[in-house]
């Protein structure tokens, strides 16, 4: 039997954040150059995680989004170094989706534990959430820092039963990467797949609970 949800745990980029919002404050600047640099820069920087981990050669997120963005400013044949900061600095202010505050407000009313879950760092996360105004919807803001290894390492899912004090069956994880979701299920979450883009489902074992194509949809979920 499945244990009641007790809490609701956030990946943040590309499920509570778009991290397409930076590129498009500077769409401009870029031109015709911007699509391609934003799918780029995020390509490589989930890369980049993942090579870093499997090599136990961490970086934090931080610095692991600014490499990614080197190569992806080379690629597009792009060298302004100004440019260059102020895509950084944008990528600690991402902006929320549409739908998120909304749905967190009416998940938070329902007296359950609320958190992020994320490879970025705890210093970029806060300053999301602050522009964002969602201060009030979490009760914990975790970080990959504390453990060294990125997601999809099963210690990166331990850290929230740790923080919340709950089984991994108690809580709902959500994200819009599939290979997070899985994951997250594959370590005994009640996963969601915030899938946004529409993608295929995954060749991956764990399969799981429940796909969205928001988080809105949350709302209406049972089980």
């Amino acid at each position: 039997m499945n244990l009641p949800i007790q809490a609701y745990v956030f990946d943040a980029y590309g499920t509570l954040f778009d991290v397409a919002s930076p590129v498009r404050r500077h769409s401009q600047a870029l031109g015709e150059r911007a699509t391609l640099l934003a799918e780029t820069w995020r390509d490589k920087q989930l890369q980049y995680t993942w090579l870093r981990t499997l090599q136990e050669r961490y970086a934090d997120f931080e610095q692991v989004t600014a490499q990614a963005l080197d190569f992806a400013l080379e690629r597009v044949g792009c060298d302004d170094r100004g440019l260059r900061e102020q895509l950084l600095q944008a990528y600690a202010t991402p902006q929320a989706y549409p739908e998120v505050a909304a749905a967190l407000q009416a998940l938070r009313g329902r007296g359950v534990r609320m958190a992020i879950l994320s490879n970025g760092t705890e210093r970029w996360l806060r300053s999301a959430v602050a522009a964002n105004a969602l201060e009030g919807c979490f009760d914990e803001i975790l970080s990959v820092d504390s453990l060294g290894v990125f997601k999809p390492h099963p210690a990166v899912y331990r850290l929230a039963e740790q923080a919340l004090q709950l089984p991994a069956g108690a809580i709902s994880f959500q994200s819009s990467n599939g290979w997070d979701a899985y994951s997250a299920q594959a370590y005994g979450m009640r996963a969601v797949w915030c899938n946004r883009s529409g993608q295929p489902a995954e060749r991956l074992p764990a399969t799981p609970v429940h796909m969205v194509r928001s988080l809105d949809e949350l709302l209406a979920l049972r089980g």
